[in-house]
């Protein structure tokens, strides 16, 4: 749900499989088939290994990270991981580079040009996030929602961005 004011967004684990749902229907109606999955830790892991799962294709992740800052609200000096654990060797063929989210469109686009200069192998490569915001500078080939407004997006598991092992102790009273 947003918000009046358009700032926040507030998303339910049910409207979030939805999202991913309908993403993956916007890239079987394109007709576009893919070896690879290629999904960007941590936003991309969830709608990366759903994908996956429907389209029974090998996922491999690669590590990113940028929002560290204030239990990940604040986005700082992106990292990009060396290299990309998948299981069928050297990523290679038409890859699907999954995320969550186009934000600001750093990193994707920072990635997308690690891809084209790194991985020759690659033969092509297509984009597919849930949201894009109306900042991104970075349009990807598959997007759900557009987001001109440009909101905090509240996803339902960020309830454990403060939760600690001593937190769980205590909550299962162990």
């Amino acid at each position: 749900m947003l918000t009046e004011d358009g700032k926040h967004l507030y998303v339910s684990y049910d409207e979030y499989h939805g999202l991913i749902e309908k993403l993956a229907l916007k890239i079987h109606q394109s007709g576009w088939e893919f070896d690879t999955i290629l999904c960007l830790a941590r936003g991309g892991l969830r709608p990366g290994d759903i994908l996956s799962r429907i389209f029974d294709k090998p996922l491999a992740i690669m590590s990113t990270s940028s929002y560290r800052a204030e239990a990940g609200k604040v986005q700082g000096h992106l990292d990009i991981g060396r290299f990309i654990a998948t299981p069928k060797g050297e990523i290679a063929g038409r890859v699907l580079l999954v995320d969550d989210l186009a934000d600001t469109g750093v990193t994707l686009n920072a990635v997308v040009k690690r891809l084209k200069e790194n991985y020759a192998p690659i033969t092509e490569l297509r984009t597919a996030v849930i949201w894009t915001k109306g900042v991104s500078t970075f349009q990807a080939d598959y997007s759900v929602e557009d987001l001109p407004t440009n909101p905090w997006i509240h996803q339902p598991f960020e309830g454990y961005d403060n939760l600690t092992a001593e937190k769980l102790m205590e909550k299962w009273k162990l």
